[in-house]
């Protein structure tokens, strides 16, 4: 499998993950309870006129009632909700981040994707992880002690179906041939995918399988040594190919705020928000996650504004 790059050289791109789409308690911002289909609207085209280079979407199906104290209950449905942003958009990109690619037959998430990429105009990127909820998965009938096995399987069979209008394979779990689908992706030679997870497993996927990785939150090893692992994989497994590293911002506020940004927050001037963030850069990261604290939906577009106007032209 040969790597697919969509990063321009040397650049440093960012995207972000869509508000309101997810309401975890541990990101969401208290406005969003209350926000809905204006507000996503709103947020995409701000988003796609500011240069972002992505927007990425969550994926549960359903949460338990336990992990619903901390998670909530508010997830919108991946695909759906990433068809609605590519109708509403015309050059961000569509990234999931992350599908839970073991909850699906592979040529279903093929064909979704697929088609997403065909209806986008190419402008798909699947993010692909293994998922952590285990009642979520005992609901739906999955081993989730499988998991990581079963995306393995997954990503290799949908990357042939990507390649190939009659895909084959041979695996542990699926078999299939002489069944096609169409429509076949825009993007040649097809969609890029970005593999998910931050443990050791996730990183040695991201190197043998991934077009780039997304980090859910910062390795226990750190970052550097992060990178570095995925690195050395990467050498011994795709002779050194190319491979996109993600990793997050710090909550961000381009100027002052008058309101306490609470934990892991930055804010200041352009300049200093952009020498800040040139610092990933250095580290060998290509695409940035950023995300802004803000007390509204308007504050919150002016922060996506500035930040597109301000910030961006200067992080290369």
């Amino acid at each position: 499998m040969t790597s697919v790059q969509i990063v321009p050289p040397n650049k440093l791109v960012y995207g972000m993950q869509m508000p309101v789409a997810a309401q975890s308690r541990a990101f969401a911002a208290p406005w969003e309870a209350d926000a809905g289909v204006a507000e996503i609207l709103r947020i995409a085209q701000a988003c796609d006129r500011s240069g972002f280079f992505y927007l990425a979407v969550s994926d549960h199906v359903c949460v338990t009632r336990e992990a619903a104290a901390a998670m909530s209950t508010v997830w919108y449905d991946n695909i759906a909700t990433l068809g609605f942003l590519a109708a509403a958009t015309r050059n961000v990109r569509l990234l999931s981040y992350v599908f839970v690619v073991p909850y699906r037959h592979p040529l279903m998430t093929a064909k979704a994707f697929m088609t997403l990429d065909a209806l986008s105009g190419g402008r798909v990127i699947l993010g692909a992880g293994a998922g952590h909820l285990r009642g979520e998965f005992e609901t739906l009938g999955i081993d989730f002690d499988k998991r990581g096995r079963l995306l393995d399987e997954a990503i290799d069979a949908v990357v042939k179906a990507f390649l190939d209008e009659y895909p084959e394979h041979d695996g542990a779990t699926w078999k299939f041939r002489d069944r096609g689908l169409k429509p076949r992706p825009v993007q040649q030679p097809r969609p890029p995918i970005w593999i998910g997870g931050s443990t050791p497993g996730a990183l040695r996927r991201a190197a043998r399988r991934g077009d780039g990785w997304l980090p859910q939150g910062v390795p226990e090893m750190g970052m550097e040594k992060a990178i570095a692992f995925i690195r050395e994989e990467r050498e011994r497994s795709r002779g050194g190919e190319p491979i996109e590293l993600g990793m997050n911002s710090p909550w961000l506020y381009v100027g002052t705020p008058t309101f306490d940004l609470g934990a892991s927050s930055f804010s200041g001037s352009p300049e200093a928000i952009a020498a800040e963030l040139r610092q990933r850069k250095n580290l060998g990261i290509s695409h940035l996650g950023v995300r802004f604290r803000s007390r509204s939906c308007d504050e919150l577009i002016e922060q996506i504004e500035r930040f597109g106007t301000e910030v961006g032209p200067l992080l290369q």
